[in-house]
C-alpha cells in the first residue's frame, strides 16, 4: 500500500491534532497517529481514550488502507524536511513504514491500525451552531479560571448551560470565576454540560483564523466540536456544577472605575513586593483615590501606589490575591473596568466598562482575610 502527500499540508494537520498525544501512556498504540485512506482521502486521528481528534488531508492513493504510525519521529522528521511530495509505503502484513523524500529514505515500525482504540460516533445527539469567533472568545475568557484539583472534578472543565434565551460558559476554582454570557445563541432545548480544560484548549488553539460555523453535538457521555475538516470527540466531565449563581453576589453599590493597563502594572509592581504565598495586595478606597499596597514581613518587603479613579461608594479597605487580578485584567481588553465590591468580607465583580451587544462578561474574585 502506498500514498503520495504534501509535506507541509501533512504536517500542519499533524501538528493541529498531536497535542491530544500523551507521553504517559501505558498504551504504546496511544502514542500514533491512525492513517485511513478511503478514496483518495486520509484521515488521520489520534486519542488519549478521553479526548479524539481527527482531520483529513488530501493524498494520491489507489487502494484504501490504514496504518498506525508513532507520532514523534514522523513529526520529527517531517519539521526538517522542505516542502516536496512524500511517498508514504507500508507492509500490511508487518506493518513497517517505509517515507520517500526527493532526497532520501526513512524506515519505521508501524503498528496494527486494528488496535488504534475505536472513535465515539454521534449518536442520540442534539446540536449548536456557534460561530467560531464566539467560541474562541468563551474559551479564552473562561479557561483560565478552571480547576487542576481531581479532587473537585466539575470545576476541572468549563460548564456549557444552554438556555433557550441564550448560552453561559461558566468555569470556577472556587476563589475565582467566571460567567462569559450570549444571549445572541439559544436552542430550542435547554441542556448543560461540562467539557475538560484539556478538550477546550485543543479546540481553541485549532480554531480557524477565517470566521467559520462551528458545530457542538452532544449526547450523555460525549462532545463533538466540528469545523472545517476537523472534528475534536471528548468525554465530558460526569458530576454536577456547584450552583455557581449562590455565590455571586446580588448587590454591589460600591463601583470602582479604572483605567485597565494602569491598574494591570500597578498590580504587578506591588505584587512583587508581597508575600508569596498569599500574594496579599490591599486596595484601601476614599473618595477618588486608590491606594493599593502590599507587604512581606518576613522579608521586609513593602510597597505602596496611588492611583486616580472614579469612585461611586462607601470608603473600604478590602485585599485580594493579586495574581487573581492580574490574570483577570490579561485577559480583559477593554480600556477601563469597573471592580463593583460590597463589603471586605464578600466578592468583588471585575466587569469591562463597554461590552458588545450580546455579550455580558462577569469575572468574580474572592478577598483574601487584611492581615
Amino acid at each position: 500500500m502506498r500514498f503520495v502527500v504534501s509535506t507541509s499540508e501533512l504536517s500542519k494537520k499533524l501538528s493541529q491534532i498531536s497535542g491530544v498525544i500523551s507521553s504517559n501512556t501505558v498504551l504504546p498504540i496511544l502514542e500514533d497517529f491512525l492513517f485511513d485512506i478511503k478514496e483518495g482521502k486520509m484521515k488521520i486521528f489520534a486519542t488519549d481514550m478521553e479526548t479524539s481528534m481527527s482531520t483529513e488531508v488530501a493524498v494520491e492513493a489507489k487502494e484504501d488502507g490504514k496504518i498506525a504510525i508513532p507520532a514523534r519521529i514522523l513529526l520529527d522528521t517531517l519539521k526538517t524536511l522542505p516542502e516536496q511530495p512524500l511517498t508514504f509505503s507500508f507492509d500490511e502484513a508487518n506493518f513497517a513504514v517505509e517515507i520517500k523524500s526527493a532526497t532520501g529514505k526513512y524506515k519505521l515500525a508501524g503498528e496494527n491500525p486494528e488496535d488504534f482504540p475505536k472513535i465515539p460516533t454521534i449518536e442520540d445527539a442534539s446540536e449548536v451552531e456557534i460561530p467560531s469567533e464566539i467560541l474562541g472568545k468563551a474559551i479564552a475568557n473562561s479557561l483560565f479560571a478552571t480547576s487542576n484539583d481531581e479532587l473537585r472534578p466539575a470545576m476541572t472543565g468549563v460548564f456549557f448551560q444552554m438556555e433557550t434565551t441564550g448560552i453561559n460558559f461558566v468555569a470556577t476554582d472556587a476563589s475565582k470565576l467566571v460567567k462569559y454570557a450570549r444571549k445572541d445563541i439559544s436552542i430550542d432545548t435547554p441542556a448543560s454540560f461540562i467539557v475538560p480544560k484539556k478538550a477546550l484548549q485543543l479546540v481553541k488553539g485549532s480554531l480557524p483564523t477565517q470566521e467559520t460555523r462551528v458545530s457542538i453535538s452532544y449526547n450523555n457521555t460525549n462532545a463533538f466540536f466540528t469545523f472545517n475538516e476537523t472534528q475534536l470527540i471528548c468525554r465530558l466531565v460526569d458530576a454536577k456544577y456547584p450552583d455557581y449563581n449562590a455565590v455571586i453576589p446580588a448587590e454591589n453599590n460600591n463601583i470602582l472605575e479604572l483605567n485597565r493597563v494602569d491598574f494591570l502594572n500597578t498590580l504587578k509592581r506591588i505584587s512583587i513586593f508581597s508575600n508569596k504565598t498569599t500574594y496579599q495586595c490591599i486596595l484601601n478606597i476614599a473618595g477618588n483615590e486608590l491606594k493599593v499596597s502590599s507587604q512581606d514581613l518576613d522579608f521586609s518587603n513593602e510597597a505602596f501606589e496611588k492611583m486616580d479613579c472614579n469612585y461611586n461608594g462607601d470608603d473600604i479597605e478590602i485585599a485580594f490575591n493579586a495574581r487573581f487580578l492580574i490574570e483577570m485584567l490579561g485577559i480583559l481588553n477593554t480600556d477601563e473596568v469597573h471592580l463593583e465590591l460590597s463589603t471586605p468580607a464578600r466578592a468583588g465583580i471585575l466587569v469591562p466598562a463597554d461590552q458588545e451587544e450580546g455579550e455580558s462578561l462577569l469575572m468574580l474574585v474572592m478577598p483574601v482575610m487584611v492581615s
